[in-house]
């Protein structure tokens, strides 16, 4: 599973701007404005694995930092993660996700069963091959399609909690690889963590699982 990319654009920062006005500005590089880039663009993917799995992790092992992006500009997110997760009955998931320029870039996610593979994008390959040969639809006009008709069925359509797990398989996935814990879903859920647009730029108060030295 799979978000690797380039860098993203970086607002210099001008000398009549407040540290808020700044962090504001480039939101995308503190984590209690975006919650780091595995939460805010490699959550897509997770949400995918949720998915595919009809399950959510039971523990995370992860790790990652700052090897490109160093300069204080580019705030106090990581620039690259590798997590480790386990979901139930033991399946494992490996998860990447890069920011650094030129470097090769691949987005999506790998499937590997006893029976067969799946790109998780319509095709399985194996035992039982499948392959979607409908039409594609752009899936940013789907989804308000599929809003919609749901409100004038009178059939609300709520994802909260599929998004709201999505999201914290990617906190626990920070977590770990903040603190070099592993971290499981019950210590992420009951964690007291919160995000600081402080001097330190990191945690306004920290369990066990939650703390990283600047």
């Amino acid at each position: 599973m799979l978000l690797n990319q380039g860098g993203l654009w970086m607002h210099t920062r001008k000398p009549e701007w407040s540290d808020m006005e700044w962090q504001v500005r480039n939101w995308l590089y503190f984590t209690w404005l975006s919650g780091d880039h595995i939460v805010e663009q490699h959550v897509h993917n997770l949400d995918v694995m949720n998915w595919a799995l009809k399950a959510h992790p039971v523990k995370a092992t992860g790790m990652g930092g700052r090897q490109s992006r160093t300069d204080p500009a580019y705030g106090h997110i990581y620039d690259h993660f590798a997590v480790e997760y386990e979901y139930p009955n033991g399946v494992r998931v490996q998860s990447m996700c890069r920011q650094i320029s030129d470097t090769a870039t691949r987005v999506g996610e790998n499937l590997i069963g006893t029976k067969g593979t799946s790109n998780a994008s319509g095709s399985i390959r194996g035992a039982n091959p499948w392959r979607f040969d409908g039409k594609r639809t752009n899936p940013y006009v789907q989804e308000h399609t599929d809003l919609i008709e749901s409100i004038r069925a009178g059939k609300p359509l709520n994802e909260g909690r599929q998004v709201a797990e999505s999201t914290m398989v990617a906190v626990m996935g920070r977590m770990s690889a903040y603190t070099g814990k592993e971290v499981t879903w019950e210590q992420a859920m009951e964690s007291n963590t919160e995000p600081d647009a402080g001097e330190t730029g990191i945690w306004r108060s920290a369990g066990s699982a939650g703390r990283r030295s600047r």
